[in-house]
């Protein structure tokens, strides 16, 4: 039966015209493995945490060299490759997340060029930067047909020609992405020894030269989990190796088990620093074979399957890969509003493109920010602060219903927003509420 899917399938994506022959074969390579079933599944028993040696703390990096020359050196040997990520569509946004306003009227790739342009200026060195398309299909990422499920054909074959018939295969595309794209061969031939990967709504996501010292062919960046990160890909020692392990992978009645800060107690913040010439010789034997997540989705009334794999996930197939510990400052994501909130408050200062914590805020972790559906686009998000609060002394912010912010206001400990239905609620100038439940103008 699969052989006869697969016949089929391989027939209909022949006479795809919209895609290379390197994308076809690397599709239907991906078809083939996944109709197989020749994914592995963990074993819980043979998982075990990892040592210090396998997931190094990055306060035992060896530090960079103090000679500006050397330093130089080392820079210049550094390519820079930013994910642009999805469309934003959770947060109203109809192009690259990238190209959202953060701060000060700056977009992430505002700041990712800012930053460069910085490290560059002080070291007079010259890092090549790229920005990968993941959402929109340009550049040199791949695109796949998706798949209707019931016939388990490409729907470009039939007739779904426009964009929706296509998507992109994961991150973990990267690899053969760069080299069939010729961008690895040009980018070691300007003699580029290493790439740093990072998603580009990672504001914490910045250059760092103890990585350009340490030796080795990857390094996977994770930092300390937290309860808001409990479903979060971690990095495990499985058959004396460095793997990847993601919620998807877990047996169902160890899910509670992976959820856990204490068994385990990172997660992977999807930075890689991976060396070139490494990559070339895994894409050229064909051997980055990652674990497939199947993601079936439902478009305009047609169920689909695309099949994606995740770049973290060939840290196994390296050598000498390991992880590295990193501060919950390199990890600064901004998936939501609430994000948003976080990063254009008080909490953080904009200095030369760098987005830091400021000092005042002396517990560790940041407030816990939950926004109703009412703020779920950046938009309405915008529209309804005057300003952004004060939440340097801030717990925890919920906040639901038609509420309307003021400017200058200062929030507090644990707060409660919440306006009854069909009520507009709005939070005066200079209002300062500390660990309070409101319900209405009275409670103010």
């Amino acid at each position: 039966m699969a052989d006869e899917k697969l016949s089929k399938l391989r027939e209909a994506v022949a006479g795809l015209s919209q895609i290379s022959d390197n994308e076809k074969s690397g599709f239907i390579s991906l078809v083939t493995r996944y109709l197989s079933g020749e994914e592995e599944h963990v074993e819980w028993a043979k998982i075990h945490t990892p040592t210090d040696e396998v997931v190094v703390p990055y306060d035992t990096l060896e530090a960079p060299p103090e000679d500006l020359e050397e330093t130089k050196k080392l820079l210049n040997k550094l390519a820079v490759l930013k994910l642009n990520g999805g469309l934003g569509t959770t947060m109203g946004c109809t192009g690259p997340k990238s190209v959202i306003e953060v701060r000060n009227g700056f977009t992430f790739l505002d700041l990712i060029v800012i930053q460069i342009e910085i490290v560059e200026k002080y070291t007079k060195s010259n890092i090549e930067v790229h920005t990968f398309n993941q959402a929109c299909l340009l550049n040199f990422l791949s695109q796949y047909p998706r798949v209707v499920a019931d016939e388990f054909l490409p729907w470009p074959s039939k007739g779904k020609t426009c964009k929706d018939g296509w998507y992109p295969p994961g991150h973990g595309d990267i690899f053969p992405s760069l080299m069939n794209s010729g961008k690895l061969d040009l980018l070691l031939s300007q003699g580029k020894e290493y790439v740093f990967i990072a998603n580009s709504d990672n504001l914490g996501a910045i250059v760092d030269m103890n990585f350009l010292v340490k030796k080795g062919e990857l390094f996977g960046n994770v930092t300390p989990k937290t309860l808001a990160d409990v479903k979060g890909g971690t990095l495990i020692s499985y058959e004396d190796k460095v793997q990847l392990l993601e919620i998807a992978q877990v047996p169902d009645a160890h899910v509670n088990e992976f959820k856990s800060i204490e068994k385990f107690k990172i997660f992977n913040t999807n930075n890689l620093w991976v060396n070139l010439k490494a990559i070339k010789r895994l894409v050229e034997a064909d051997a980055l074979k990652m674990e497939i997540i199947p993601n079936p989705k439902e478009v305009d009334g047609v169920k689909v399957l695309q099949l994606e794999t995740a770049a973290g996930a060939a840290i196994r197939f390296f050598d000498h890969a390991i992880g590295i510990n990193v501060p919950r400052s390199r990890f600064l994501p901004v998936k939501a509003t609430s994000d948003l909130q976080l990063v254009q408050s008080d909490l953080y200062t904009l200095v030369d493109g760098f987005v830091t914590r400021n000092p005042a805020r002396t517990n560790p972790s940041n407030p816990s920010i939950e926004l109703g559906p009412e703020f779920k686009k950046v938009g309405c998000f915008l529209g309804r602060f005057k300003s952004i609060p004060s939440i340097v002394e801030l717990d925890t912010l919920k906040v639901s219903g038609d509420v309307w912010f003021g400017s200058s206001i200062t929030l507090k400990g644990k707060v409660t927003i919440t306006a009854q239905p069909g009520v507009k609620l709005e939070i005066p100038d200079g209002a300062v509420i500390e660990n309070k439940d409101i319900n209405g103008p009275e409670d103010l």
